[in-house]
């Protein structure tokens, strides 16, 4: 069975082509009975962060260093699903989480911002430890050298 499947977009900037896409398929494990064992439903896909010319520099680097249990050593994003009895749902699945890794992968951190605290804030605080240090000074056992 063919499936005919259209570019993934990521963002407004970022396109991936099917034709970056390997897909391989096998036989899952799991329930389906007999079907199971004679139809390859298993999907995974692989793409190759290091060869993807859609990607930029500092988003391959980003995409390597945050999810290098599922990048080999050839540099290709594996991701694989055996949920479904249908290879389709799977296929579609696969694409799906493709999808959400990418956009995970690619969106920019935003840069902290260095505050100082507000004058509330401090006296906030500053209460919290007297109210604390009152609480533990209770809790010591009375001195007997009293004069």
């Amino acid at each position: 069975m063919f499936i005919e499947m259209n570019d993934v977009k990521i963002n407004n900037n970022l396109v991936i082509p099917n034709s970056d896409f390997i897909f391989d398929y096998f036989r899952a494990s799991g329930s389906g009975g007999q079907h199971v064992n004679k139809v390859e439903t298993g999907v995974r896909l692989r793409f190759n962060i290091i060869l993807s010319q859609n990607l930029s520099n500092d988003q391959k680097k980003r995409l390597l260093k945050l999810f290098p249990n599922q990048i080999n050593q050839n540099g290709e994003l594996l991701i694989e699903s055996t949920i479904y009895k249908s290879q389709y749902r799977n296929k579609m699945e696969v694409i799906n989480k493709f999808t959400d890794l990418l956009i995970r992968g690619t969106k920019k951190k935003k840069k902290r911002k260095k505050t100082s605290p507000t004058k509330s804030s401090i006296e906030k605080r500053l209460l919290k430890k007297k109210k604390r240090s009152s609480i533990k000074n209770l809790r010591k056992k009375p001195s007997l050298d009293e004069h």
